[in-house]
C-alpha cells in the first residue's frame, strides 16, 4: 500500500512539472509581439546565390570546357616539353630513376637584330607556325625584356652556319634579338639591358668569355646581324665576347697567317670572302671590303696573342 502512495505521490509531481513547462512555453509563443517562424517557412524563402554551383555541376562544367578546346591549336613549348617527357619514358619496361643527368645547357649566346619595326612585331612572327623562327629572348629599343622561351629549350634562331666544330648551334646556344630594323643604332637602355641579361647568363650557366658571338659571326655571308653600329666594344669590357687594344696595335709578324687565326676564332673560312668581310664588319666597321689591310691584320694578331 506504501509503495503505491509513493507512485502516486511521484506520478503527481511529474505531471505538475510539464503543466508548469508547457504553461510556460505556452505564454511567451503566445506573445503577440514575438514573431513566429515555421521552419519549412525558413527553407522555402532561403535564395540561394546564383554564384553557388554544386561540385558536381564544377566537374561537369570543368568537362566541358576540356571538350570545348581545339585539338589542333599548338602546344605551348611548356606542353610540348611536357609531352616529349612523357614519350621518353617507355612503359614496357621497369624504370629506376638514375641519379645524376643534366638538361640541355646552353654554352654559347648568340646575338641578332630583328630587322622588323617592332617588338611587337618580332613576338607576333615569333608566335606564327608558319615562320619556323623563334629566340630566347627580345629586347626593345625602350629596354624592355621579353622572354619567349625557356633557357633549357632548343630555339631556331641560328639556322644554317659553323662556329668552331659545331654546326648545330641551336642546340647549345641562347638566341637573343635586339629590335632594331638594321641600319639603326641600338640605343642606350636597350644596351643596358642587353649587358643585364648577359651577365645573369654568363653567371648562371657559366658560359665563357669567348662563347658571346653574333649571327653573322656563325653564318658570314648569310646573315649580317647584328648591323656595324652593335658596340661589341662595349660587351667585350664587361665580359662578353672579345676586342683588341685600340690604343696601340702591334703589327703582326711576316710570319702570322691571319687567316689561320680567324679560323683558330671559329669562323668557318670556306667562304674566305664573306668570313673577312664579317670580321671587318664586327672590328673594323669603316672599310668592309674583303681584302686584310695592314690594320686589320694587326687587329686579327691582337686578338689571337689575347685571347687565344
Amino acid at each position: 500500500m506504501l509503495k503505491i502512495k509513493e507512485f502516486l505521490v511521484v506520478g503527481v509531481g511529474l505531471v505538475f512539472l510539464v503543466a508548469c513547462s508547457t504553461a510556460k512555453k505556452t505564454t511567451v509563443l503566445q506573445n503577440p509581439q514575438t514573431a513566429v517562424i515555421k521552419p519549412s517557412e525558413a527553407i522555402e524563402n532561403t535564395v540561394i546565390p546564383k554564384d553557388t554551383v554544386s561540385l558536381n555541376e564544377q566537374i561537369t562544367q570543368r568537362a566541358n570546357q576540356q571538350n570545348q578546346i581545339d585539338p589542333n591549336a599548338p602546344l605551348s613549348p611548356e606542353e610540348q616539353a611536357k609531352q616529349l617527357f612523357t614519350t621518353g619514358i617507355h612503359k614496357e619496361y621497369d624504370f629506376a630513376q638514375a641519379m645524376h643527368y643534366d638538361w640541355r645547357k646552353p654554352s654559347y649566346v648568340m646575338i641578332h637584330h630583328t630587322s622588323q619595326n617592332s617588338t611587337a612585331q618580332t613576338i607576333r612572327t615569333f608566335q606564327l607556325p608558319h615562320t619556323k623562327v623563334s629566340s630566347h629572348y627580345v629586347i626593345g629599343r625602350d629596354g624592355r625584356v621579353v622572354q619567349m622561351l625557356n633557357d633549357y629549350m632548343r630555339g631556331w634562331h641560328a639556322g644554317r652556319g659553323k662556329w668552331g666544330q659545331i654546326t648545330d648551334m641551336n642546340s647549345v646556344s641562347i638566341g637573343i634579338e635586339l629590335d632594331n630594323n638594321g641600319f639603326d643604332a641600338f640605343p642606350e637602355p636597350q644596351i643596358n639591358a642587353l649587358l643585364t641579361l648577359l651577365d645573369t647568363l654568363k653567371t648562371r650557366y657559366t658560359i665563357p668569355q669567348l662563347n658571346f658571338i653574333g649571327h653573322s659571326d656563325f653564318a658570314p655571308g648569310r646573315k649580317d646581324d647584328p648591323n656595324v653600329l652593335f658596340p661589341w666594344d662595349k660587351l667585350a669590357a664587361r665580359g662578353f665576347g672579345i676586342w683588341f687594344n685600340e690604343s696601340y696595335l702591334m703589327p703582326a709578324p711576316a710570319t702570322f697567317n691571319p687567316i689561320d687565326a680567324l679560323k683558330l676564332m671559329g669562323y668557318d673560312m670556306k667562304n674566305q670572302s664573306a668570313v673577312i668581310r664579317a670580321f671587318k664588319k664586327k672590328y673594323v666597321r669603316t672599310d668592309l671590303s674583303p681584302v686584310l689591310t695592314d690594320r686589320d691584320k694587326a687587329i686579327i694578331y691582337d686578338l689571337y696573342r689575347k685571347y687565344y
